[in-house]
């Protein structure tokens, strides 16, 4: 399975969406008078709602990106939740879900990459199961909202993030190291997701399948960071779990913007590194 990638491949540009390109109402982070906030463009519905928006300028940057660069969205969503956005600019020809779980090529999963995953999920992890009871064993209906398994590869928990321990994540980050898998807090999400599981090595595939020469990378979580290292070039948000942990490494930028401004921080540093702005 391929995708077409027209004319010669310079650059693969992978992003993270949530809080890092696009931004739900709650996280738009909106501090100039209502008078002098940027238009903004809906690119997700969700039960018939606006959900999820870009500012109209990084709109027209995305769409340029996406002409001139291999431009993959690069998401733990499952494929499910990954469908309901629509960006500016033409369908990429790949997209990477479920953390790397799944690797979409003209919209279709891979088939023989997801087997791999699991390969080495089965090889190298202690089980689904395992950690999800572990998970909620220990949370407290206090502050658990919801729980969820994403396309059979991880689990997260959707928390009241004002009554949640911080220790209780940090307890079940100790207990899931030794274990295989990595815990991070996203927003209201705490997620475990194995070891394994990367964007990073799908994008590496990805890579290998169009021949590009250099990758550019953003994102704003701890499930971000294999990406970012990977990257030739990279760039974090002024927000979100990196931020917070003040992360950063000798080729990636911390930006200082935050919320929506930051989306378009990024496009606007992509298309700059293409070479062709």
């Amino acid at each position: 399975m391929t995708a077409p990638v027209p004319g010669p491949c310079a650059t693969v540009v992978a992003s993270d969406l949530d809080r890092t390109l696009i931004y739900s109402a709650a996280a738009l982070g909106l501090t100039v008078p209502d008078e002098r906030a940027p238009r903004l463009l809906c690119v997700e519905v969700y039960r018939s709602r606006p959900l999820s928006y870009l500012t109209e300028a990084a709109a027209a940057l995305l769409a340029e990106l996406a002409r001139r660069a291999v431009f993959v969205p690069t998401t733990t969503r499952t494929r499910e939740q990954y469908r309901r956005v629509h960006l500016p600019g033409p369908p990429p020809p790949f997209a990477i879900c479920a953390n790397g779980g799944h690797l979409l090529v003209d919209g279709e999963s891979d088939p023989g990459w997801h087997a791999r995953v699991r390969r080495a999920l089965a090889a190298d992890c202690a089980s689904l199961e395992e950690v999800r009871a572990r998970m909620l064993a220990d949370a407290d209906p206090d502050w658990l909202l919801k729980e969820r398994v994403a396309e059979d590869l991880f689990a997260y928990l959707v928390v009241d993030r004002d009554r949640l321990p911080r220790a209780w994540v940090k307890e079940l980050g100790d207990w899931a190291g030794p274990r295989g898998w990595t815990v991070s807090l996203q927003g209201r999400k705490v997620y475990a997701v194995p070891r394994p599981l990367t964007k990073s090595a799908a994008v590496a595939e990805i890579v290998r399948r169009t021949g590009a020469g250099r990758v550019l990378a953003a994102g704003d979580s701890l499930l971000d960071a294999d990406l970012l290292l990977a990257a030739d070039t990279g760039w974090r948000p002024g927000h979100g779990e990196l931020a917070d942990l003040g992360w950063t490494a000798p080729h990636i930028t911390a930006l200082p913007e935050r919320g929506v401004a930051a989306g378009e921080r990024v496009v606007r540093e992509m298309l700059l590194h293409t070479g062709r702005a």
